[in-house]
């Protein structure tokens, strides 16, 4: 089995763990991965769901490390790789001027991305009639493990010493949309700017699409290096179905707002986050990723995790098989379009930790 083939299956079955205490702690909740552990294989960090309910029945059992922190991955008794766990990081045992655990204000995503939810609430999580169903903004902060409001000062702070004590090498900075045309562009400019006078640090910025389509050059003039949109499901009625709420942006405005970024941040630094398995075919997907390649957007496509919590936490998660199905093609599109994961100067593409598709991308440019 390929590295690829490999990471594809664990991301869609999950790994079950002897030692669930070993690594970074595993996050629940929140926006990006939870519910996942990070580990390292073949020299790429992945992120593995542990805490669903595919992952309690998975083939797949992770062994308890070693002194080195090196374990086995084994599948039904066989030996099928060796993964390492990134450490946890040092900055998780500071804490803020007012007492605040850093790890409160960021986290640390796969190996060396530190990552943060710059505003913790979003009005499309407010009514169950409205909310992406697949979201758990809401769970962490309710749970105490952040805050709702991180400050420009704040995350200036965390990301200066992310850097200087765990050599973090770029940054991810998302939020819940507040009301407002801008849609989140405001508060993540503040930010960018406020990082990027302490700290020289590649930070991609993700937000729905702002309605003035000028927050992209406001939002580069910050110290935004890459930015983000995310579709998350691609067709019309799944969207409505899937994220009421978020879909009254419509994939024509995704689609306009693309068309007005990607010449301010450039080819390949303009991303999408499309969720595999919620519903789209992968013929739907992988034809609207023609359409974003063409533009010159990276669609970063990842296998739907099921949350603990959340109304689609019983909603099975993609095959392998499906996931092959679309990767393959996908990469293959990104190679002879450009778009390389290793080209894009910081955010989810680049990580690549919650997605098989740059290790398919490495097996066509080897």
């Amino acid at each position: 089995m390929s590295t690829a083939q490999l990471i594809n299956e664990l991301q869609s079955f999950g790994a079950r763990l002897v030692d669930p205490k070993q690594g970074v702690e595993s996050r629940r909740g929140g926006a990006g991965p939870s519910d996942h552990k990070a580990m390292t294989l073949d020299g790429m960090t992945v992120m593995v769901p542990v805490h669903t309910a595919p992952a309690f029945e998975s083939p797949y059992l992770v062994e308890k490390p070693d002194a080195y922190g090196r374990s086995r991955i084994r599948r039904e008794g066989r030996d099928v790789g060796e993964i390492t766990f990134p450490l946890r990081p040092r900055f998780y045992d500071l804490t803020t001027a007012d007492g605040i655990p850093y790890s409160k204000i960021a986290v640390l995503h796969g190996r060396d991305v530190l990552a943060t939810t710059v505003l913790q609430t979003c009005i499309r999580y407010q009514s169950r009639t409205r909310t992406c169903q697949f979201c758990s903004i809401g769970q962490s902060l309710a749970a105490g493990r952040t805050i709702e409001r991180k400050t420009p000062a704040q995350l200036a702070e965390v990301a200066k010493a992310a850097v200087k004590l765990d050599g973090v090498k770029h940054m991810v900075m998302t939020t819940g949309t507040p009301k407002g045309e801008d849609r989140g562009a405001a508060i993540l400019a503040d930010s960018a700017r406020a990082i990027k006078a302490v700290v020289d640090l590649p930070i991609q910025a993700q937000c729905e699409p702002p309605e003035d389509d000028a927050w992209f050059e406001r939002l580069r003039d910050a110290g935004v290096d890459a930015l983000g949109m995310h579709l998350e499901a691609v067709t019309p009625e799944i969207r409505q179905r899937i994220m009421p709420g978020k879909a009254q942006v419509p994939i024509e405005k995704y689609l306009s707002a693309f068309e007005a970024a990607v010449p301010v941040f450039g080819r390949g630094q303009v991303s999408t986050y499309i969720l595999a398995g919620l519903g789209d075919t992968c013929e739907a997907i992988l034809a609207i990723c023609q359409k974003l390649t063409a533009i010159g957007v990276y669609p970063f496509v990842v296998p739907f995790v099921p949350i603990s919590g959340t109304p689609l936490e019983s909603h099975p998660a993609p095959t392998p098989a499906f996931m092959h199905a679309i990767l393959g093609p996908l990469a293959a599109m990104l190679v002879r379009g450009g778009l390389k994961a290793t080209d894009i100067k910081a955010g989810c593409g680049k990580c690549g930790a919650c997605s098989a598709l740059s290790s398919y991308e490495r097996m066509l440019t080897k």
